[in-house]
């Protein structure tokens, strides 16, 4: 699947797609080209039960430790969460999450780091946006209205993402995925962008969610395949004009011992496949990816 002759089929099908415009994404205030200059997300996990343990920290003075260590690293936002996403992780109360995130974002902004909120509570995301988060990384679609206006009246950016569900804890048992995912989700996007704007959000991008629901098959290289799959597709969702983002896999069972190396490699399939924001624990090492695959790009405005 990773060979030349694949990624030619692929280019020769959908290569009209490569090179469409797309918006720049905004973090508090400013504007990004992620054509150029890609967005960096970091991530700080309230949660003890979220599994790459160095995001997890135990309070608000760890948490504004390694939000500053992230952007030092070259993180342009710092996604903060307080609920694992996994199966077996427990639940985590609203208020409970607010009173978690609440602190962590002030602190953040008061240092100058640009704050991303993943949730998919509206009132988790509500305080969170007035502690000053600028970026909701919306991990579900149960809540859509709610959470566009929302973003839309605190002149918030949205990370849209399609988990196949309401939420990622609420997963749809599908029993596979679409012939083409991709333009499956290109029609749910369309729908969900047009929804927000109409509620006043002015900067989304777009998550496939390679990240979420595989209960249609459990093994994992086949999930790490799909996920590769997906990742060189990405341009072909620059037809909704904006950009997209992927949380970058792990696939701990291919790497191991050296998951942490695990990202960096499947930001280059990313690369290629034209992400714009990539959500990642190891931010060194993805920057240090990013900026050998500009270097080797023949666009001169990537280098």
């Amino acid at each position: 699947m990773i060979d030349l002759r694949s990624l030619a089929a692929l280019l020769d099908r959908y290569g009209d797609d490569l090179d469409l415009p797309v918006a720049p994404f905004t973090i508090d205030g400013t504007e990004h080209d992620t054509d150029t200059d890609p967005v960096l997300m970091g991530v700080v996990n309230l949660s003890q039960d979220s599994w790459y343990r160095e995001s997890v920290v135990p309070d608000a003075p760890a948490a504004l430790r390694l939000g500053r260590i992230l952007a030092a690293q070259g993180a342009h936002v710092v996604d903060v969460g307080a609920e694992s996403v996994q199966a077996h992780a427990a639940r985590v109360a609203e208020q409970r999450q607010a009173d978690q995130l609440v602190p962590v974002v002030t602190d953040l902004v008061a240092a100058g780091v640009p704050v991303s909120v993943e949730s998919y509570h509206p009132s988790v995301v509500e305080a969170c946006l007035k502690a000053g988060a600028s970026v909701l990384n919306l991990t579900g679609s149960g809540e859509d209205e709610a959470m566009f206006d929302l973003a839309g009246r605190h002149g918030a950016s949205v990370v849209m993402c399609d988990v196949g569900g309401e939420n990622p804890r609420e997963l749809e048992a599908a029993a596979g995925p679409a012939d083409d995912p991709m333009g499956a989700a290109l029609d749910r996007f369309a729908a969900r962008i047009e929804h927000a704007r109409s509620l006043g959000v002015r900067s989304i991008a777009v998550d496939p969610g390679v990240g979420f629901g595989f209960a249609w098959n459990p093994d994992y290289v086949d999930r790490a395949r799909y996920q590769a799959a997906v990742l060189l597709q990405t341009f072909r969702l620059r037809r909704l004009g904006v950009p997209v983002c992927h949380a970058l896999p792990a696939a701990m069972n291919h790497f191991r011992e050296e998951v942490t190396t695990a990202e960096g490699f499947f930001a280059v399939l990313a690369s290629l496949g034209r992400t714009g924001v990539l959500r990642t624990h190891e931010i060194s090492r993805v920057r240090g990816v990013l900026h050998a695959m500009a270097d080797f790009s023949p666009d001169p405005d990537r280098r």
